[in-house]
């Protein structure tokens, strides 16, 4: 985090952090009850303390992208298991390792968009785990670029990826916040085939651009015959639970290519110069 350049008489938290760390040894310095609350970490883990743990979530993310200057992203959802194509396992399924593919896309598809981007707008953000987010933000790297990773903390651990910048690589203990800071620079989301993860923040983001909660933006599922394999989109409009108007929230590309068309194609539409910025 930057220096802070604040000026005012008052003592900073961090050198009465740093102070009372050479206190005499005694029991009371020892009791819990008296370390600094906001440098107490088992104080700040209680129940009672979640609202400030959001918060903090919420705060930390947006406090280091503002300061690193992140002004708009490319967003990558997509599976950890899609193996890189010259990784193929035959331990996966014949289906998972046809999806390879997707792992070259999406790294192609990153490599244009970086090729593109001043390193301020259009910054790629992935997951920051392995398989597609992996490739996202390998792609960013092949451009000589720069891009985000989201990670979490999972109870099987799970390390971001060796191709997110470090100083742009965050860790979430909230799922809620982590997928927040996905959409809230978003100028387009693209999707490539994943689990229930992936289902989750796809669903997510296309109900708050359903619902007006978010603008619409550039919204790409790689893979038709995938998607349509495991949802019957058609069937939910003449069910009547979504109309037909929602079935052009989004657009189906098999390539990197394709995507950045439909991209430039919306940023040249009349209805995009009427959305408001972030």
């Amino acid at each position: 985090m930057k220096d802070d350049n604040r000026k005012h008489p008052f003592r900073y938290s961090k050198q009465d952090v740093e102070a009372a760390q050479e206190v005499p040894d005694t029991p009371q310095t020892r009791s819990p009850a008296y370390a600094l609350a906001f440098a107490d970490n088992e104080f700040l883990c209680r129940d009672e303390l979640r609202p400030v743990r959001l918060q903090l979530e919420l705060l930390k993310p947006e406090m280091l992208m503002d300061e690193e200057d992140i002004r708009s992203t490319i967003v990558l959802f997509g599976g950890a298991r899609i193996p890189e194509p010259a990784k193929k396992d035959t331990a996966r399924t014949e289906t998972l390792s046809g999806l390879s593919q997707y792992y070259e896309e999406a790294r192609i598809f990153a490599k244009l968009m970086t090729e593109r981007s001043d390193g301020h707008e259009d910054v790629i953000v992935t997951g920051g785990g392995p398989g597609v987010m992996e490739a996202g933000n390998r792609g960013a790297i092949d451009a000589g670029g720069r891009s985000i990773g989201l990670n979490i903390v999972l109870p099987h651990e799970q390390a971001p990826n060796a191709y997110v910048s470090p100083e742009l690589c965050f860790n979430f203990h909230y799922f809620a916040i982590r997928k927040m800071h996905f959409l809230m620079r978003a100028k387009a989301v693209a999707v490539f085939p994943g689990g229930f993860g992936t289902l989750d923040e796809t669903f997510e983001a296309l109900t708050l651009i359903q619902t007006g909660r978010m603008a619409p933006v550039p919204f790409l599922l790689f893979g038709e015959e995938f998607w349509r394999s495991i949802i019957n989109w058609e069937a939910l409009a003449d069910a009547g639970t979504i109309s037909e108007e929602d079935l052009s929230l989004f657009k189906f590309v098999e390539t990197g290519q394709q995507a950045m068309d439909v991209i430039d194609a919306w940023e040249k539409s009349p209805a995009r110069a009427a959305i408001p910025g972030r």
